[in-house]
């Protein structure tokens, strides 16, 4: 069976490999979108604090948590996935009441969170935190690098035989797909160069035509432990410019697709006759180093609102994330990286001499409506998207749904609360 992924970030690789170990003819189109949201993630793993009342978000999340340890073994390489813990800090040790109540109700069905404990100095476990702060430890807490799970899911679908080309795919009213590449070839990648370097940016600033809803923050303002509500307005306009198409258009054959394509899976369909709702939530992340430090297992923080903190090897301590609803403008800004670093010191004052080596920003693709959009278009066609903050968690998995749909096969789980509504 021939399937084309539109779409390379984690939910389209997750795709791809998952067709590819079933025996289908994968072809994955990588447009090189500036604001790829898979590129800038950070990698938290830690459904359980999240979505309270909201089953649907928290289905998906905690069965996409649960994939990640049969994928770490089945991939065979290092992808930066660690059990690392989390710490879910507060100022007054009253806030962590609700969250130890949601922990409590909820691990009896997800005993691989571990046993939740109290952590009197959380600076030991964490030693730039504040010594003002309370915690509780959630042991089965896991980070991830994104980049290196998106990269390694290409490359072990590339060893059985899918394709990854670069270039902006366009869909024409029946389902088919148009491959429009820089220099017009449609050439495939190399599998050495799965992680997209030389693609084009494909997107300039534009606008977003769909306002969020409570659901799509998460569960609603103030619900989730560590979902902040989203600042700026909503612009207007077109859901995004691409640039010229170049070059002659390519066919595809496919019998069937998948549309994984982020942000950007609303312009995507549109020439289906849907309009789908999806649009982009910029995050703007900082990574900082602490020279001579072992950050490799230190635990992730999460506030009970505001920025993450986790780290990583090489002494490398990540910060973020800004929760922006200001159209597809993926640009690092001032205001930005101010909250970042203002927050992030706020909680963890013994960061104030690191050195800043890196900003990164992504489009978190949203889905207005509700949790997430998995599911058929049309007969040919299926689309996965609008993990909002949580790509990483659960971007693996839900590629391995669209790749059922793909196939005609049964998903893993109910995708009725997913499924988008064409009418």
């Amino acid at each position: 069976m021939r399937v084309v992924v539109i779409g390379s970030g984690i939910v389209g690789a997750g795709a791809a490999y998952h067709l590819s170990r079933r025996g289908a003819a994968v072809t994955v189109v990588d447009g090189g979108y500036q604001g790829d949201a898979t590129r800038a993630g950070a990698g938290i793993v830690c459904p359980w604090v999240d979505h309270p009342e909201d089953d649907d978000w928290y289905r998906l999340t905690n069965e996409g948590a649960r994939h990640y340890p049969g994928l770490v073994e089945e991939l065979g390489e290092d992808i930066g996935y660690a059990k690392v813990g989390a710490l879910l800090v507060a100022e007054d040790p009253a806030d962590l009441e609700q969250v130890r109540a949601l922990l409590r109700r909820r691990r009896p069905g997800a005993p691989e969170m571990g046993e939740i404990t109290d952590v009197s100095t959380p600076s030991e476990l964490f030693p730039p935190l504040s010594d003002t702060l309370s915690a509780i430890l959630v042991p089965g807490a896991a980070r991830v690098d994104g980049r290196a799970v998106r990269d390694a899911l290409l490359r072990a679908a590339v060893s059985m035989g899918a394709e990854v080309r670069t270039g902006i795919a366009a869909l024409t009213p029946d389902g088919q797909v148009l491959l429009h590449s820089p220099d017009g070839s449609g050439q495939p990648l190399a599998p050495e160069g799965t992680a997209g370097s030389g693609a084009t940016p494909a997107v300039t600033a534009g606008g977003a035509a769909y306002p969020p809803t409570s659901r799509a923050h998460g569960g609603g303002q103030g619900a989730s432990w560590r979902q902040a509500a989203p600042s700026g307005p909503v612009t207007g306009g077109p859901p995004g410019v691409q640039r010229p198409l170049s070059g002659a258009a390519v066919p595809l054959d496919a019998d069937a697709v998948i549309v994984a394509a982020g942000a950007w899976t609303g312009e995507v369909c549109r020439p289906l006759g849907v309009e789908l709702p999806v649009f982009p939530r910029r995050g703007q992340i900082l990574h900082a180093t602490l020279e001579g430090v072992d950050t490799a297992w230190w635990p992730i923080i999460l506030p009970r609102m505001g920025p993450y903190l986790l780290g990583f090897p090489d002494s490398r301590v990540v910060i973020g994330a800004t929760v922006e609803d200001v159209g597809f403008a993926p640009r690092v800004t001032m205001g930005g990286l101010d909250e970042v670093i203002r927050a992030g010191l706020r909680v963890a004052p013994g960061l104030f001499n690191a050195t800043v080596t890196e900003t990164r920003v992504g489009l978190r693709p949203v889905y207005a409506p509700g949790p997430a959009l998995i599911g058929p278009l049309t007969g040919r066609v299926v689309v996965a998207t609008g993990l909002s903050a949580y790509g990483l968690t659960a971007g693996p998995f839900t590629g391995r749904i669209a790749a059922a749909l793909a196939l005609g096969d049964t998903p893993p789980i109910d995708i009725t609360p997913y499924a988008p509504n064409t009418r």
